[in-house]
Formats: structure tokens, sequence, C-alpha cells
């Protein structure tokens, strides 16, 4: 039997029918089996067949009432008892909306907010009231993504790589993240933080600037600098290193855990 990405490729392009594919790459998604997004070697891989397989299924699938709304996707909880919110580990708040082939993790938290298709949430981590997860998104371990955070997703318009987030970090009130940022392990973004592929981020010790990363351990707020004719235009800017006092400002509590 061919594997599951050559499966889709095919059926992606036509030349078979077996969409089958499609709903085994859904559920495998949904278990954390498989992962748009990967380290392989140290370095972030995106399995581009997954995010063809989401596609195919909202092709495939008709649309049905979930939930009192008329939507081609289920919610990921749908028909769950006690024991089955007790096996998976996580807490999904009342409000909450989780669709189906989004994984989340045990000890996670997701309060009145959004994860999208594909998404990926793991152990440890806060997803507060009215944040967005969007599709194919990766967030790692005992982050916070505060309240109102958009975290960027990937199916329209398709973009090469997915928003990542790495594990310990912290991202501020109504900050966004979109168009395949990475954020590197144990970074701070300050509340109000807009960060695309655009986005200029200057490092304000050495004046380097980069497009598209945050360094690990960086501390970023909103900034501003002059274009050469005098406008000022919006930039990210990297002010200091998480240092202790830092981290006591922006560490989890386990309390609210599972």
């Amino acid at each position: 039997m061919k594997d599951l990405e050559s499966r889709i490729e095919e059926l992606w392009e036509g030349v078979a029918h077996d969409i089958s594919c499609v709903y085994e790459a859904m559920d495998k998604l949904d278990s954390g089996e498989l992962q748009v997004a990967g380290k392989v070697n140290g370095a972030w891989q995106v399995n581009n067949y997954l995010r063809k397989a989401i596609l195919l299924y909202f092709k495939y699938t008709k649309a049905q009432v979930v939930a009192g709304c008329f939507d081609k996707v289920p919610l990921k909880t749908r028909n769950w008892t006690e024991s089955d919110f007790v096996s998976a580990g996580f807490r999904a708040v009342p409000g909450s909306i989780i669709r189906y082939s989004a994984y989340i993790a045990k000890s996670v938290v997701v309060m009145p907010a959004f994860v999208n298709v594909g998404a990926f949430i793991d152990e440890g981590t806060m997803i507060d009231t009215n944040s967005l997860v969007g599709s194919c998104a990766r967030i790692g371990k005992k982050c916070h993504v505060s309240d109102g955070v958009t975290i960027g997703g990937v199916l329209e318009p398709p973009k090469a790589m997915p928003v990542i987030i790495e594990d310990n970090c912290f991202i501020g009130a109504k900050s966004a993240v979109l168009e395949g940022i990475i954020v590197e392990e144990g970074s701070v973004l300050a509340a109000g933080t807009i960060l695309s592929e655009s986005t200029r981020i200057i490092d304000r010790e050495t004046g380097e600037v980069m497009y598209g990363r945050i360094p690990s351990r960086s501390v970023v707020v909103p900034g501003t600098y002059s274009s050469s004719n005098g406008v000022s235009i919006y930039c990210a800017v990297i002010v200091k290193r998480v240092n202790e006092q830092t981290r006591q400002k922006t560490s989890i509590n386990e309390l609210l855990r599972i």
C-alpha cells in the first residue's frame, strides 16, 4: 500500500480518486500523530501534503449543522463525554471552539477562544480569551497566548510556512503573529506587538535588522523607525534578552492547568 503522503498527492493531482487518505490524515492530525510543522535535525519543516489534505477535506465534505451553525468541519469535542475529556487531559472552557483536526495536548487550557483546523498546541499552554489560533499554526509547550491575540493561519491565502511559536513563549495581549513568523524559544512579545513577513525587526543593542524570526529569549516591543523621507513606520524592537525578572512577570500558573 502506498504511504499516506503519496496517496494525498495523487488525489491532489487528480490521478487517484480514493478519498480515504484525506480522512486518515485528518484523524492523525486530530490525535497529534502527525503535525503540519515539525522539527527535523533542528530545523522546522512543513509537511505540505497535510495542508493539501485539509483543503481536500473541505472539497469532499458536505456542510452540516454544527452546534447551531452550518459548516463542513465538526468540533473536535463533538459527542465527548467526561471520560473523553479526562483521557485527553486538557481543559476547554465554555465558549471555546476547537475544530476537528486541531491537536490539543495534555494540561493545555483553552479559554473562550477559537482554534482552527490543523493547529497544534503543546503541553501546558494557555490560550486566553478572545484569541485565535489559525489553521496549521504550531504553539509549543508552556506558552501563554494572552487575551485577544491573533496567530495567523495558512490555508487562505496559502503560505509556505505556518506560524510557529516555540516553547516557553509569552505573547502579550492584542498582539498578532502572522505569515509564517517563527518566535523562538523563551521569547516575550509585549502587548500590541504585530509581526508579519514584512515587519522590520530591529535589535536595539546591535542595530541588526531581520525579518520573519524572533531570536530565542528576546523581549520585543512595538516601535517605529524613520524612513528616508522622514515618515515614521511601524517596526518591532528587540529591547533586551529575557532575564529572571522578565520570567517572573510572564511565568505560567500551574494551578490553572489540569
